[in-house]
């Protein structure tokens, strides 16, 4: 089937909705979970920083496996990887659901993060693989959307559940949903590349594997022992020094885990940039708006849930639009646009952090959830339109463990900044969340700074995309 002609049929629709269903699933639990931190600190009894690796650890897992990805789709089917996700998936939910333990509860998360590790560079590679170019920004803008809204979706769906039902049926309401998924993938998905029997890079995936852990565990760390601290320094140290050796090593091979080539082209380079900060700006408000509603103004997780629920509802038109706007006018507007918008968002979040209320809280997540739109699969589907089409492949690693890594650590610090001021102020907790939260919102206002300049940037040097 290498001579595929390029074409959206019923089943290529079909296959990304199945794929899609998998990956709106697992960012939908992961979002609403946040929801959930005061009710199993509680009911578990854990503190702050544990409960957050319901969510960090989840996203850890995600960042080890997605690197592999491209290893992946050239050794095996599209459908086996595709069920053996769901596999993965669907008993780590239903784990969840039964989990009479904080650990088994983690377990579960872990299970799902294998799956989702596989499902979700799968839907952007069926995508690249089979989609016409002509219709490829706007068919990623699709794929995008699931991504953009449904961390937004979360909250709102996790508020609601827990207020009438408890945290066990957010697990067990997307049962069906998963099952309805694998059925269809199960019919639809096709292998266009037939599979080549290569060797598994494992001394890469190992090294790869220490460095993002390495970086999970001091940012989680941070919070109870400071910067200076010679474990978190060490820690730092490690992910740095293994990342270093993966990509000399890695350079040298026929066939590494991914190709670290990509990172030579500095247009895809900013770009891949672009994505992590704001995937790390989107999962930091994901966990600091629902818990500064609970813990700093006193409302009900329902209420916390649905704060993020408008911005979801006009960010899900954004992507597809931002999509067909880059194949009529190209990436520059949408970007820069997308990219301004949330500095907005995050300036007026800072500023209003202690005193912000309800609906400002409201209003401006929509303005993030816009720039969002615009920004962020424009810029993935911008930057892999520099790469030559054989690393297409390794791109979509790339951009996709940026995302996952991006929000794993930004879940992590500014759970970090939150967790050290309650440690300071332990008697007094809203006021303590308040200004952990603040101080929080200002770093995510300077990274959304960064995210403009690198644009900027990358469109006063962009080259024309390469097709050979």
């Amino acid at each position: 089937m290498e001579n595929y002609e390029r074409k959206i049929d019923f089943k290529l629709i079909m296959a990304i909705v199945a794929t899609g269903i998998m990956a709106f699933a697992g960012v939908v639990i992961e979002t609403a979970m946040n929801v959930t931190f005061p009710t199993l600190m509680k009911e578990f009894q854990v503190d702050t920083s544990t409960v957050q690796w319901i969510t960090t650890g989840y996203l850890l897992i995600l960042s080890i496996i997605i690197p592999a990805s491209s290893f992946l789709k050239k050794r095996f089917s599209t459908k086996s990887l595709f069920v053996t996700a769901a596999i993965f998936f669907l008993a780590g939910t239903i784990l969840d659901a039964c989990a009479p333990s904080f650990s088994l509860l983690l377990s579960g998360r872990i299970l799902q993060g294998f799956g989702a590790g596989i499902a979700l560079p799968l839907m952007f590679n069926i995508v690249l693989e089979q989609v016409p170019f002509s219709h490829m920004g706007t068919m990623m803008g699709v794929a995008t959307l699931i991504l953009a809204v449904s961390p937004a979706v979360g909250p709102s769906f996790g508020g609601f559940v827990i207020n009438y039902w408890g945290w066990r049926m957010i697990f067990i309401s997307l049962l069906p949903l998963l099952i309805i998924s694998l059925l269809i993938g199960i019919f639809s998905i096709r292998t266009i590349v037939k599979p080549v029997q290569i060797p598994f890079d494992w001394p890469s995936f190992i090294l790869l594997a220490i460095s993002f852990s390495s970086l999970i565990f001091a940012t989680s760390s941070v919070g109870t022992l400071g910067w200076h601290n010679p474990l978190i320094l060490s820690e730092f140290f490690i992910c740095i020094l293994t990342f270093i050796i993966f990509y000399k090593s890695a350079s040298r091979k026929k066939n590494p885990i991914f190709h670290p080539s990509v990172f030579r082209i500095k247009t895809f380079t900013l770009s891949v940039i672009v994505i992590g900060i704001v995937q790390f700006i989107c999962l930091g408000l994901g966990f600091l708006i629902p818990n500064y509603s609970q813990l700093v103004s006193g409302q009900k997780a329902l209420v916390a849930g649905l704060l993020l629920l408008p911005g979801c509802i006009v960010g899900a038109f954004i992507p597809p639009f931002s999509g067909r706007l880059l194949d009529r006018i190209g990436a520059k507007r949408p970007i820069l646009l997308g990219n301004i918008c949330i500095i907005v968002a995050a300036f007026l979040y800072s500023i209003l952090a202690q005193q912000i209320t309800t609906m400002q809280f409201t209003i401006i997540y929509i303005i993030f959830t816009i720039g969002q739109g615009f920004s962020s699969g424009t810029s993935m589907t911008n930057g892999l339109r520099q790469l030559p089409e054989n690393l297409s492949t390794d791109g979509n690693a790339v951009c996709t463990t940026i995302q996952q890594l991006a929000g794993a650590v930004g879940t992590a610090v500014v759970t970090t900044l939150v967790s050290a001021a309650q440690e300071q102020f332990p008697d007094q907790l809203p006021y303590a969340t308040m200004l952990g939260s603040r101080d929080a919102l200002f770093l995510l206002f300077a990274l959304a700074c960064i995210a403009l300049i690198c644009s900027m940037i990358i469109f006063r040097n962009i080259k024309k995309p390469q097709t050979t």
